[in-house]
């Protein structure tokens, strides 16, 4: 089944038309981060095996307040060339192909370490100058 065109976005990677997507809204285990957060990828025209996604960090809208990352086209291009470079056949029918992107591996589609945010009720923080609780 192809995505949806709606609530996808259109990305050209060395001369190859993807689209792709985070969901909408959060599953349950993203929302609570007990999982991370994922984007699936397909090619554009005549979709083949999809490319899940999984990066080491909660969801911009989660609930507990953990450390998010926008997914933005830079990386989501770092990963699709990663996932051609292991293998991943978008032409090719067949289940989806799944990539773990480590912190490593953030900081190197990156060019230097990734800037991690904290949401919180009001808006989002960079992690390094988020406000602490008193509560302790």
């Amino acid at each position: 089944m192809a995505m949806p065109k709606k609530g996808s976005r259109r990305i050209i990677v060395d001369g190859a038309d993807y689209r792709w997507q985070v969901r909408r809204r959060a599953p349950y285990s993203q929302a609570n981060a007990w999982a991370p957060l994922r984007f699936a990828v397909e090619r554009a025209e005549q979709p083949g095996a999809a490319l899940v996604v999984s990066l080491p960090c909660a969801r911009p809208d989660n609930w507990v307040y953990e450390r998010t990352l926008p997914v933005t086209p830079a990386l989501v291009a770092a990963c699709i060339r990663r996932a051609l470079e292991r293998g991943w056949d978008p032409g090719r029918p067949g289940p989806a192909m799944t990539l773990e992107v480590t912190e490593d591996d953030l900081t190197a589609f990156l060019g230097g370490p990734p800037r991690y945010l904290i949401p919180f009720w009001w808006g989002v923080a960079p992690a390094e100058t988020a406000p602490v609780s008193s509560d302790s």
